[in-house]
């Protein structure tokens, strides 16, 4: 899809809730194919290329009875919902039992209209597809038990948490290698050829409704991890890995579909190997978080035919709020990196009002949370800027930052620029708390000759001698977390 191909900006919204709270708001049943116009077009003027409808299929009662019965998830559903009970539980989108829109939801017609909707606003739409596993109530269980990962008799009894009896055969539970099983989801068998022939069949379906699928936990069908996850069980190896079948099978059908991986363990670049359009960029989040602005410079580093394949992002539904991690200050910072790098950008619905509780994603409504304005209207400026400049177009190179012997806060600062032929934009964030200074360098010699007008985000204008940028570089001056993100061109006299 065109609007997909080109750095874009995916906005990911958690559905049920989010159409519970419309309801609320509007004073009216709300469903997919009856969302009031203006809540789209509220979502289409913050310049989003895709929305991404996170959890439209079909739930599974046998996965919410599991869940109810788990202490550890009943907790975590209390602390992040006061006053959470039973009838809140609608069980996880990821323990799917058909994917068909939930009839809740508005059921496939609804979603069909909401596609609608979007297109006629020049969005795209995602939706989830999770290849690793599928609920216990899943059709498949009773037509096609060769499809999944099965156990013994004497699995059931050795480990009772990651085996369950269905219909008096033994599958194993979904998991990957370094976690306890998920008791409320049956484990898929990626080396059964039947198996892959159903995800095939499953993915165009879903091409037929959505014009890009994020694939959860893409890695864990690799065949190096799921012949290390599973062994013997998984019986013999193909010769091909899952996706390198999956992704041309699909493709031939729907051309121009988007596969978007969830990714981890620095398995991105062979997932983009093996036909994905982007793949989260975990590292990045995790280094934003945890680590001194050298390795996040040294990340951006990579080659640009694997950084313009990343999905950038500082929330989503599996990570805490950003609010709730990054200080005031840092959240935008953050916020301004991950938007005006190179490949997909992923803003999570709540993270621009600055909602701090991390929702578990079985739950139908949230704890009520005083949005934060100057939050919200940080967020659109910056999204104005991105749409209405060269940024997040055209060609990016990361800028070097240089200090002199008495002052080496330059190491604090990350710079980069986008160019295309009629536009140039500057983006300058001291990621530290500090103070920093630098000259930031690496214009090129086609900036000499000329002056330059530079408009920062907050309206700010400098004019700058060309020639001065080329040679010696731009000084810069910011406070601790602050940002330039500046439009420029030719200043006439």
């Amino acid at each position: 899809m065109k609007h997909l191909e080109n750095n874009p900006v995916i906005y990911e919204i958690n559905t049920w809730v989010w159409l519970r709270e419309l309801a609320q708001k509007h004073r009216q049943p709300v469903d997919l194919g009856t969302i009031p116009a203006r809540e789209w077009d509220d979502i289409a003027s913050l310049g989003f290329d895709a929305v991404w409808l996170m959890g439209v299929w079909e739930r599974s009662p046998a996965g919410i009875e599991v869940s109810m019965r788990n202490a550890g998830l009943l907790e975590d559903f209390r602390r992040a919902l006061p006053g959470f009970d039973a009838a809140d539980n609608v069980g996880s989108p990821y323990c799917i039992r058909r994917y068909v829109a939930d009839a809740h939801l508005g059921g496939p017609q609804g979603l069909a209209a909401a596609r609608a909707a979007l297109a006629e606003r020049g969005m795209g739409l995602i939706l989830d597809f999770v290849p690793n596993h599928v609920a216990p109530d899943h059709p498949w269980t009773r037509e096609h038990p060769e499809y999944f990962i099965q156990g013994s008799a004497k699995d059931l009894v050795c480990d009772p948490s990651s085996f369950i009896e269905i219909g008096g055969r033994v599958f194993a539970c979904g998991r990957d290698p370094y976690f306890p099983a998920w008791p409320d989801v049956l484990q898929l068998n990626a080396f059964d050829p039947g198996l892959r022939r159903a995800a095939i069949d499953t993915l165009t379906d879903i091409a037929g409704q959505c014009d890009g699928a994020r694939c959860d936990m893409a890695m864990l069908l690799l065949n190096d991890v799921f012949e290390r996850t599973w062994k013997k069980r998984a019986g013999e190896r193909p010769e091909a890995d899952y996706w390198r079948e999956v992704v041309p099978a699909v493709r031939r059908a729907a051309p121009g579909f988007v596969f978007m991986a969830e990714a981890y363990w620095d398995l991105e670049w062979e997932l983009q190997q093996q036909g994905f359009d982007f793949c989260y960029d975990k590292r990045l989040y995790d280094r934003l978080e945890h680590d001194a602005p050298a390795a996040i410079r040294s990340h951006l580093k990579a080659g640009l035919d694997y950084q313009q394949r990343l999905v950038r992002f500082i929330e989503n539904h599996d990570e805490p709020r950003t609010a709730s991690v990054f200080g005031r200050g840092a959240d935008r910072a953050a916020a301004v990196v991950a938007l005006t790098l190179p490949g997909a950008a992923l803003v999570h619905e709540g993270q621009l009002d600055g909602r701090r509780v991390r929702l578990p994603v079985f739950l139908a409504r949230r704890p009520d949370e005083e949005p934060d304005g100057e939050l919200f209207a940080f967020y659109r400026g910056l999204l104005a800027r991105l749409r209405e400049n060269g940024c997040r177009r055209g060609r990016w190179r990361l800028l070097e930052c240089r200090g002199w012997p008495d002052n080496m806060t330059c190491e604090n600062l990350l710079a980069w620029i986008w160019e295309t032929d009629e536009a140039r934009c500057l983006v300058v964030v001291n990621f530290s708390p500090a103070p920093a200074q630098a000259l930031v360098a690496g214009f090129g010699n086609d900036v000499a000759g000329a002056a330059w007008r530079l408009v920062d985000l907050d309206g700010s204008a400098y004019v700058r001698d060309g020639g001065e940028m080329s040679d010696r570089g731009l000084y810069v001056d910011l406070p601790g977390w602050g940002f330039h993100v500046m439009d420029w061109s030719r200043e006439h006299a």
